[in-house]
């Protein structure tokens, strides 16, 4: 799974925990936990955009003689 779909993974994850489950674990807030997971997905979602936006730069032109 690329950076993209990571990000969008964890983005899906945070959201659902955040604000359709109702969980409780000890010692472990849910809804920053939830945070936490929404933001390092948004991270992740623009690091793989920067990747691909770079690599689509370094294209060898195909000259044929």
């Amino acid at each position: 799974m690329g950076y993209i779909g990571g990000g969008v993974v964890l983005v899906v994850i945070g959201a659902i925990l955040m604000y359709a489950v109702e969980v409780t674990i000890p010692g472990i807030d849910s809804n920053t936990l939830a945070v936490i997971l929404m933001v390092a997905g948004v991270v992740l979602f623009v690091i793989g955009l920067l990747f691909a936006m770079r690599s689509r730069g370094r294209r060898v032109p195909d000259e044929r003689y």
